[in-house]
């Protein structure tokens, strides 16, 4: 990796693959979802660039960054004030690189609304950190904020693929209809290889009925696309970002820990059979 700027040497094997992690809904893991596979796939040897898209910055506090170190980052990435390679810094953790969220990103929605196609600046921006850095990353996983707002959308816009942590809990379904929408709004307009990745359950409690039967809906209705892997209720993946850490280096052996590296194989072999499937 190189010091200055966070970006890996070298080239990876095929095209970066570029993950927008989303739910309109607040509290259901999502940016733990984010940091956790960022995390488990740069252990695994891939070169990893995570974009903190949130105007809470929670991502950059969970791998650690101040909020005093989180300037340039996307904020000045959307208003096209500097590229994206000069907001990619490196972390503690080889091979994973933060684009952090800086408190000034919280009025980038109004900023961008008078500007001319501001649902393509973070697609721009990534185009050309991809070709400058000849796809050096192989995964770029974009934290959006919890609602679909113009943030969102433009992380959307940019990915090839959407990641929905869906919470155990009542209600859980009918708030990912919003999204699903949007989806399919956006592949038809501005993003027409866009694709539902997949749907990860969190915050799931085999002790809860409820629990179980809003994890039996979710498959009912979106079959395959949810992954086996279920993320637990666990109070050490609470725990972790305030020590500025991910899970996986928190308290690797904590069951919410366990669960994040189990996804993240899954992860990989899933993209592996989209990989063959779309050489």
């Amino acid at each position: 990796m190189s010091p200055d700027t966070g970006v890996p040497r070298g080239g990876g094997r095929r095209a970066t693959r570029v993950v927008a992690v989303a739910n309109q809904k607040g509290g259901v893991g999502k940016t733990t979802t984010a940091v956790s596979l960022a995390t488990g796939l740069a252990l695994r040897g891939h070169a990893v660039l995570l974009i903190d898209l949130d105007p809470q910055g929670n991502a950059s506090t969970s791998l650690g960054v101040a909020p005093e170190a989180r300037s340039p980052g996307t904020y000045e990435v959307l208003r096209g004030d500097i590229a994206a390679r000069a907001a990619v810094q490196p972390t503690t953790i080889g091979g994973l690189a933060l684009m952090p969220a800086g408190a000034h990103l919280v009025g980038a929605e109004l900023e961008l609304a008078s500007t001319e196609r501001p649902q393509v600046r973070l697609r721009g921006a990534i185009n050309v950190l991809r070709a400058e850095t000849f796809d050096a990353f192989d995964y770029i996983f974009i934290d959006c904020p919890p609602s679909l707002g113009l943030l969102t959308i433009n992380g959307l816009v940019a990915a090839d693929g959407v990641l929905v942590p869906l919470q155990c809990e009542f209600f859980a379904l009918e708030g990912i209809s919003s999204l699903s929408r949007t989806i399919d709004g956006l592949r038809r307009t501005l993003n027409p290889h866009l694709r539902l990745d997949g749907i990860v359950l969190t915050m799931f409690d085999k002790r809860n009925n409820l629990a179980d039967l809003v994890a039996k809906d979710a498959r009912s209705f979106f079959k395959e696309r949810v992954y086996q892997t279920m993320i637990p209720r666990n109070v050490r993946l609470s725990e972790a970002p305030s020590h500025g850490k991910p899970i996986a280096l928190y308290d690797p052996q904590s069951a919410g820990a366990v669960a994040y590296a189990k996804l993240v194989e899954e992860f990989l072999k899933l993209d592996d059979g989209r990989a063959g499937a779309h050489p």
